[in-house]
């Protein structure tokens, strides 16, 4: 700073008015900056053992690191620097946890220092200022809603009464699967209106026949996923975040124009009739029903406005349709890449099933093989390869390294599903592994995290899973799959990855049914 304060005092004296104005206004410019980077790299680091990583740019940190997969290129880096480490991204510190001991103690053994989230722009605009259930911050509101999400929305005695619901959204996929028998389909749009339809009528009490409008609400769906899932630069480097770089913002706020119509109009309705289900206690009242009603508690732990119940509605509806259908992609993906495991799982169905009929959610338990498969499609394509960022809410230490308070945190369950050390042959699909470990996705093995773990686990992982096995069950039990005659190898099927909140299939997989149950199970199926 002194050398500065020479250079200003030596150019007054020997440059000419119009060089000294010049110089003058590029020191203000420039003086900030020299200021922020002297401070940055002559701060006492002896004062905190932050975990190891690597050493930041200026500005950027080390965002330049990241490519299109951030999952991929994070856990390369955490093979360099270990199960924890330490990263940069632009103004923010980001903590990595690689390893089954760093999942621990950031989701069980610290879980309520790691309890809350980061602010970002695309959760204020997909979720009315932070008021969800999966992305507010920790405190008294979320407490409330997790409360009330758990206890009155998606408690095991209301899943089970959506039963009848899943089982003709079931019959009606496998009936346009059979109407489709014979010729190239895409799956993900079966996939797709199985889940759509479930969600739609246990949060809204609507199917939507309309194809358009289905279409619609998918889009809706996906660009939720995509939206909360991007990397914007300027959450990052905030003095740019209102120049858009990456035209997020913008997409964002083109995301609430178009979504809060639909959902004013639902909550109008809604209300609307709320008298029917006043006069009649045997109405079926769906979620926005409920929460309707625990709005008008007159005792409230907090009052839910409006805008809380399209947010919570919004959550609910986006989780539930992308996840499932995600998953069962992957898996189908994975069993045409490896005939002879497919083979396997028709074999237990018909042995555990028969062929006289469909399986029942009550056949669940009983056919293991399929719930080692998901449990193998979750290991390689987990839902979320990065569970959603926590925040530090406090200084805490980490086995022995300083986590700073304000520190993003990250979770990479796709490294932790790529360990050696934890599992023979990472890389192959091998579902058998599974057999004789005691382990499965509530959050208790931190070896298997597809819907997190502690306080910040999703709230629906039951339903997501009646949904995904469910479904999965009955297009193996009721179909023969294979690629299209003009496809490659099945082991050369293309796997490459899209990323978002959750992980696609960068091309959708197209596959041919053929039925193997007697015809007329198909055609009573509805």
């Amino acid at each position: 700073m002194e050398v500065l304060l020479w250079l200003l005092r030596t150019a007054t004296l020997l440059a000419p008015p119009i060089l000294l104005s010049w110089l003058l206004r590029t020191a203000t410019l420039i003086a900030p900056l020299i200021l922020f980077f002297l401070a940055f790299y002559l701060r006492p680091h002896h004062r905190v053992n932050l975990p190891p990583g690597p050493k930041p740019w200026p500005i950027i940190g080390n965002l330049n690191l990241i490519g299109s997969l951030p999952h991929r290129s994070i856990h390369e880096l955490s093979q360099v620097y270990g199960p924890i480490m330490q990263l940069q991204f632009g103004s923010f510190p980001v903590v990595v946890g690689s390893s089954v001991e760093m999942a621990k103690q950031f989701l069980k053994v610290n879980d309520l220092n790691f309890a809350s989230r980061p602010k970002f722009s695309a959760v204020k605009y997909t979720t009315y200022d932070y008021t969800d259930i999966g992305w507010a911050p920790y405190g008294r509101y979320w407490r409330h809603v997790r409360k009330m999400c758990l206890t009155e929305l998606l408690n095991t005695k209301k899943i089970d009464s959506y039963e009848y619901i899943r089982v003709e959204e079931g019959r009606a996929l496998l009936f346009g699967l059979y109407a489709s028998c014979g010729n190239p389909i895409t799956l993900k749009d079966h996939f797709s209106d199985f889940t759509l339809n479930n969600i739609t009528r246990m949060i809204l009490s609507k199917k939507y026949l309309d194809k358009s409008k289905s279409k619609e609400l998918k889009k809706i769906a996906d660009e939720w996923f995509f939206l909360n899932g991007g990397m914007n630069i300027g959450d990052s480097i905030p003095w740019i975040n209102s120049l858009d770089i990456q035209g997020y913002v913008k997409r964002m706020k083109a995301f609430r124009i178009k979504v809060d119509p639909f959902l004013e109009g639902e909550v109008d309705e809604h209300i609307a009739r709320r008298h029917d289900h006043l006069k009649n206690e045997f109405v079926p009242k769906d979620i926005v029903d409920v929460l309707l009603q625990l709005a008008d508690d007159p005792n409230p732990d907090l009052k839910l406005s409006r805008n809380n119940i399209k947010s919570i509605t919004l959550d609910l509806f986006a989780g539930g349709v992308m996840s499932p259908t995600t998953i069962i992609e992957w898996a189908l993906s994975e069993l045409l890449k490896h005939p002879k495991l497919f083979e396997k799982a028709t074999e237990e169905l018909d042995k555990v099933i028969g062929r006289d009929r469909w399986v029942e959610e009550k056949d669940l338990p009983n056919l293991p093989y399929i719930k080692f498969i998901i449990y193998e499609t979750m290991r390689m394509h987990p839902g979320a390869p990065m569970l959603a960022p926590h925040l530090a809410r406090e200084n805490c230490k980490i086995h022995g390294y300083d986590i700073v308070q304000g520190t993003q945190v990250l979770v990479n369950t796709w490294s932790i599903g790529r360990d050696p050390t934890l599992w023979d042959e990472p890389n192959e699909f091998c579902p058998e592994r599974f057999l004789g470990r005691d382990i499965d996705v509530k959050g208790r093995h931190f070896e298997l995290l597809p819907f997190g773990s502690g306080r910040r686990m999703c709230p629906g992982y039951s339903l997501g899973l009646k949904l995904i096995e469910s479904g999965l069950a009955n297009l193996l039990h009721g179909f023969t799959w294979k690629l299209p005659n003009h496809m490659m190898n099945p082991y050369d099927l293309n796997m490459d990855e899209v990323w978002g909140l959750s992980v696609y299939k960068k091309v959708p997989l197209v596959a041919v049914a053929q039925p193997r149950l007697p015809i007329h199970l198909y055609t009573n199926v509805i």
